[in-house]
């Protein structure tokens, strides 16, 4: 989840047939402005879990447990991964945290739940929660126009690309504002535009890896695909990626990935701030998040678990160029949409604040109504099929009865995930954080059958 996808309402296809649901309401559409009702039956700051139980923090002897051990073994023993780590808990009680398999296959390094992980677009969602700490300030609204911030944006959409790599456009229906960049929806570098840009490029628009070779590059940090890998600053990225028109009407379609890298560009811009510091500073240090980052120094390498792909039924070794970027010497490039690295228990921290309404580890990083805001308003286009049921929220996809990875998961529920394979659910009328973490190029769908175990076990506690 990690590379630019566009997806244009009419278009067919896999991406195209990912659900959509009716926008809410007119009235919905305004929450942003007004407190949600009930939050006065909410749990005062002292009830809400603080830190993890850590009582039950290695796997316990219960059936429901002893399930999950045996699925995930099974996975590493039938080489469907090569290193796998996972943690489930339930109103801050950490009911499962283990690992399994090799960090380090070849020398028979076994995997540890300290192991650090590429997390790719599960960057997003910390990115925008910076944001909105932006936003709680006063220095921004959701709804601003990007362009008060950044006159540069674009505000033509292409129309037509011509075979000399000129193009044609018009004046966008509508400003780009900061909820389009949140929920994937401000048609940067998308359609045609996307055409436009990578015609002007002489590097590939796939990320890279991912072809199943060895780069021959590496960069510095962690690149989107099709841009410039030497860029030393995310500066460099967005004043070159504002040079080209949109590719469709802001709010109009769904196009995934880039509009992140922005929204990184407008925390630097807004606060001042580099989007590493700005981030540690208000998200990752007072959630104790304290080995998750877009760099380390060089000897964090080794806790890096190696990458591989599934291939005719096998592992085969696949590229490390993410983890040796986070390693490398020049370490300013950091990027909004992907980047970011760490141990499954930090990012767990990460989903009890948004659980527990914005607040974990005694501080509050959001306010319990701009969670709500970001985790219960649909803000993607009205569909044209009338049986698609994909919600997207600001930065996470929002579960429904329709549309959910397994039929435990609560119509409540929101989630996202990484490119190389990580996942996580947070379910608030469960109560329940969910993580699943490996980092495969190539893999089968594994996440669905711990997901099931994982409410399995959640449930089997009183």
């Amino acid at each position: 989840m990690g590379g630019p996808i566009s997806v244009p309402l009419q278009t067919t296809g896999t991406i195209a047939r990912m659900k959509y649901r009716n926008l809410k309401t007119i009235a919905t559409a305004f929450l942003f402005a007004f407190p949600a009702a009930g939050y006065s039956a909410a749990k005062a700051d002292n009830e809400i879990p603080q830190s993890f139980d850590d009582g039950n923090k290695q796997p316990t002897k219960s059936a429901p447990a002893e399930k999950i051990n045996k699925l995930l073994q099974s996975f590493i023993d039938d080489q469907k991964a090569s290193s796998l780590a996972a943690f489930v808990a339930k109103d801050g009680e950490v009911l499962y945290s283990n690992a399994f398999g090799w960090r380090d296959r070849e020398n028979r390094i076994p995997a540890s739940v300290d192991d650090y992980y590429v997390l790719f677009s599960q960057t997003k969602a910390v990115v925008t929660v910076a944001f909105m700490t932006l936003v709680e300030q006063g220095l921004v609204d959701i709804n601003d126009p990007v362009a008060k911030y950044f006159p540069d944006i674009p505000d033509q959409v292409i129309t037509a690309l011509n075979e000399d790599g000129s193009y044609e456009t018009r004046a966008a229906s509508t400003p780009m504002t900061f909820v389009h960049l949140m929920s994937h929806t401000s048609g940067l570098s998308a359609g045609l535009a996307g055409e436009a840009r990578l015609a002007n490029s002489d590097v590939p628009g796939a990320p890279l890896g991912f072809d199943g070779k060895e780069p021959d590059i590496q960069p510095s940090g962690q690149h989107t695909g099709g841009g410039n890998y030497r860029a030393r600053y995310l500066e460099e990225e967005m004043l070159e990626l504002a040079k080209y028109p949109l590719g469709f009407d802001p709010g109009s379609a769904w196009n995934y990935h880039i509009s992140t890298n922005m929204l990184g560009y407008m925390i630097e811009r807004i606060s001042g701030q580099p989007l590493q510091e700005y981030v540690k500073e208000k998200v990752l240090l007072p959630l104790g998040m304290n080995d998750t980052d877009w760099y380390y120094e060089p000897g964090a390498l080794d806790r890096f678990v190696k990458a591989y792909s599934r291939v005719d039924g096998k592992l085969v070794p696949g590229s490390n160029v993410y983890s040796r970027g986070a390693v490398s010497e020049q370490q300013t490039y950091a990027e909004g949409a992907i980047g970011l690295n760490g141990p499954i228990e930090d990012y767990a921290r990460f989903c009890q604040m948004l659980l527990n309404k914005g607040r974990f580890n005694g501080h509050r990083i959001l306010k319990p109504e701009t969670v709500e805001r970001m985790t219960t308003v649909n803000r993607l286009p009205e569909p044209e099929e009338e049986d698609s049921h994909f919600e997207f929220g600001l930065s996470f996809e929002l579960y429904n009865e329709h549309k959910k990875p397994v039929p435990e998961v609560s119509d409540s529920a929101y989630a996202w995930g990484g490119m190389m394979g990580t996942e996580y659910i947070i379910d608030p009328e469960n109560k329940l954080i969910a993580l699943f973490y490996l980092n495969m190029y190539q893999r089968d769908a594994l996440y669905p059958e711990f997901l099931s175990r994982a409410y399995e076990l959640a449930k089997s506690q009183p």
